[in-house]
């Protein structure tokens, strides 16, 4: 079975593009000076189109998250752990938690993250693993 990927846009694809380079940018809106996520060509708050990519720090730290136990046979070698995380630039993303157990004892709200990239049948996805397990 193939695993969904995403499909880049036109707005997402420096994007995907840069993930592939293992580094991860967020858009940056210089009329009103915010960080967004996700990528769109006019910026979230203001709706200013003046915005631009600016490379992020991978710093993050776990919002949310729940431990999928009925994994699809697509997703089986992969981290069950999916999560809402914030970066320190203040954009919240969707991904994984790796590097850890599958086990809510391991995972505390707020722990701090780092961002690591994994292949997953020829595109690099952004992934999150707690910060002093790198």
């Amino acid at each position: 079975m193939s695993l969904p990927l995403p499909t880049p846009t036109p707005d997402t694809q420096f994007f995907w593009d840069e993930v592939a380079e293992n580094r991860l940018n967020v858009q940056y809106c210089m009329d009103c000076a915010r960080h967004y996520f996700y990528p769109r060509s006019h910026c979230r708050f203001c709706g200013s189109g003046d915005v631009e990519w600016r490379l992020a720090s991978g710093r993050a730290h776990l919002v949310s998250y729940i431990i999928n136990r009925r994994v699809a046979p697509a997703f089986a070698d992969y981290s069950p752990i999916i999560a809402l995380v914030e970066l320190e630039e203040g954009v919240t993303m969707m991904s994984n938690i790796v590097g850890v157990e599958a086990d809510p004892a391991a995972l505390t709200l707020d722990m701090p993250l780092t961002a690591v990239f994994e292949e997953r049948e020829g595109r690099v996805l952004p992934v999150f693993t707690p910060a002093e397990a790198r």
